[in-house]
Parts: structure tokens; C-alpha cells; sequence
């Protein structure tokens, strides 16, 4: 099988911006709020968002989030909001945060769909969200609490997850989330036989989508650049992937993920995805990865629904598993 090596080459960069930026947050939430001294009842800081600037509470007590990028951020910075949207899938909120810490946040609609009265009987003093997902319903948010949207979701994760904890006064802890990550990244690299090794290592993500086309994941999305930090290889189908988010195929090109290593899930129940018609039959089969036991089933939930570092901590840890199978 010919062979590309795909790396992420600003995934350093990224990172080491992330650190920088992260910092200088903790010297804005360490010091004087814009309104008073710090600490002081009222004090508030100055936030540039998605949709300008934004003045948001000294230490937010009382979060509502938007998504499940915004409450893994909240999570992973030992913040427990108020109220949160749930997935159109079914679940309540993602099965793979500490549940305890998901006691008695209350489900204020779905992505993409919140409910405003239920928001506004929350009484919340930070709203975290996207533009993207909620653009049009910003004014009537910004009239309950102070609102950060960040531009999109998915791919820019970790910027995001950077303007999260600007917004809840954690910078400081942001950056000991990045370090960690950074750290767990190098060790997951040397563990796949170091860089040379993983960018020789093609790896294919396949999600079975309920009501739509089987899609083969590019680089520009969340799972995606968690594969390119890692430094691992891509098949060329990716170069055909929209805006480099995903190549949709039919259930007769499913051949068309084949690599070294496959990863696959459904969004939606596998009997409707297409899953269960296509895994085991004959073109599944004659994926390389799959004759040579290198295809792993993962939770879609955690691998594509996540969008957070708690989710990534826990994508590396299967990542290292699953790669180094057999050695």
C-alpha cells in the first residue's frame, strides 16, 4: 500500500502559543477587575469574544454551557456549571465525565436548541456557547448573563478551550490542563515508536452516521488534531475532505478507509448507522487494518462528541493502548 506521512507541523506552535496566551489570562483574572479591586463584589473583566468584547463576573459562580466542548472545559477546570444542553442522541451529558461532577446540573434543551425560561430560571452570571450554534439567539442570552461565544467548534478545541477558561477566571489553571496534554502527547508519540515511527503509521477514523453517509475524518476537527499532534499518518482520502473536515462515502466505499489502523463508531444506533450491514461484510473485511486485527471500535461519545481535554486525556490513553496492541 503506498504510504503519505501527514503531521500537524504547527501543532508545537499551537501549543506553545496556547501556553502564552494561557498565562497572560492568569495575569488578567489575578488582577484589578475593570469595575473594582480584585476580588472585590461586582468586579468584572474584560473578555474579547467571537462577538466582541464582553465584561463577565471576577469568578463566575453560576455557569450555563452550550455544548459539550463548553461543559468538558468546565469540567476539566474543576467547575461544575449550573445548567447545561444535552446531545440529540439520547443521553443526558457525556458518559465519559466524572459523573458525580455532573450532579445537579440541570438540562437546559439540546444543542443548538436551548431553552431561554429554563436558562433564566437558572439566575446564571456566565453564558459559554459558539457563534456557530447559537449566533442568532445571542441578544436574548446576553439580556440573562454575560455571553462568550467563541467562533466554532471542533477543530479550534484548544483555542477555545482557552477563551472557556479566560471567561471563568481559571487561566492559570488552563495552563497546567495544556502542559499535561503536551506532555501526554510526547509520551503517546514515543510509545507509537517516536515520530518517524507514527508518521509512518496511517490511521483512519470511520463514524456510521444514523440518517446520512458513513464519514471518513479529516484533520480539521477535533479527533483530528489530536491525531496530528500525536504526529500520526493519514490516508490520502483525507486530502479530499471538505474544508478538511470529513470525505462522505457510501455503503459501498467503505473500502476507501482503509490504512494501518482503523477507528470506528456510530453516531447514532448501529443498526440504523449502517454499522452492523457494513463491519463483517466484504469489503470491511478486505481492510488491511481489519485482516491484520488493527480495527478498534471506540465511543462515539468520547472520540467525536467530546471536544474537550478530559476527552483528549482519555483519546490518548486508548490511542496508546491500541497502537502498541501486540508489541
Amino acid at each position: 500500500m503506498n504510504r503519505r506521512h501527514r503531521t500537524r507541523t504547527a501543532s508545537a506552535l499551537t501549543l506553545t502559543a496556547a501556553l502564552v496566551l494561557a498565562a497572560c489570562g492568569s495575569d488578567d483574572s489575578g488582577g484589578a477587575g475593570d469595575d473594582g479591586p480584585a476580588g472585590g463584589e461586582g468586579a468584572t473583566r474584560t473578555v474579547e469574544t467571537a462577538m466582541g468584547p464582553v465584561e463577565v463576573p471576577e469568578r463566575p459562580e453560576r455557569v450555563v454551557v452550550l455544548d459539550t466542548a463548553e461543559l468538558d472545559s468546565a469540567i476539566t477546570l474543576g467547575i461544575t456549571p449550573v445548567g447545561a444542553v444535552r446531545t440529540d442522541t439520547g443521553t443526558m451529558f457525556l458518559d465519559y465525565l466524572p459523573q458525580d461532577r455532573l450532579e445537579g446540573i440541570e438540562n437546559v434543551g439540546v444543542i443548538a436548541q436551548p431553552d431561554l425560561e429554563a436558562i433564566h430560571e437558572l439566575d446564571p452570571d456566565l453564558i459559554l456557547g459558539s457563534k456557530v450554534r447559537d449566533e442568532q439567539r445571542y441578544d436574548e442570552l446576553s439580556q440573562i448573563a454575560p455571553t462568550v461565544f467563541t467562533e466554532r467548534v471542533g477543530a479550534p478545541w484548544q483555542e477555545n478551550f482557552l477563551l472557556h477558561a479566560e471567561a471563568l477566571g481559571a487561566s492559570a489553571e488552563a495552563e497546567e490542563v495544556v502542559a499535561r496534554y503536551e506532555a501526554r502527547v510526547a509520551e503517546v508519540t514515543e510509545a507509537a515508536g517516536g515520530p518517524e515511527a507514527a508518521a509512518d503509521t496511517e490511521v483512519s477514523m470511520v463514524r456510521f452516521i444514523e440518517g446520512g453517509n458513513t464519514r471518513l475524518y479529516g484533520e480539521e476537527n477535533f479527533i483530528g488534531t489530536i491525531l496530528s499532534d500525536v504526529g500520526l499518518g493519514r490516508p490520502a482520502v483525507v486530502d479530499e475532505a471538505e474544508d478538511g473536515f470529513a470525505v462522505e462515502v457510501s455503503p459501498e466505499q467503505v473500502d476507501r478507509a482503509d490504512a494501518d489502523v482503523v477507528f470506528y463508531t456510530s453516531y447514532g444506533a448501529p443498526d440504523a448507522s449502517g454499522e452492523e450491514a457494513a463491519v463483517g461484510g466484504p469489503l470491511w473485511e478486505g481492510l488491511s487494518a481489519v485482516r491484520e486485527g488493527r480495527a478498534f471500535r471506540v465511543d462515539d461519545q468520547l472520540w467525536f462528541l467530546g471536544i474537550g481535554y478530559t476527552a483528549a486525556g482519555h483519546i490518548l490513553d486508548e490511542l496508546e493502548t491500541h497502537l502498541t496492541a501486540g508489541n
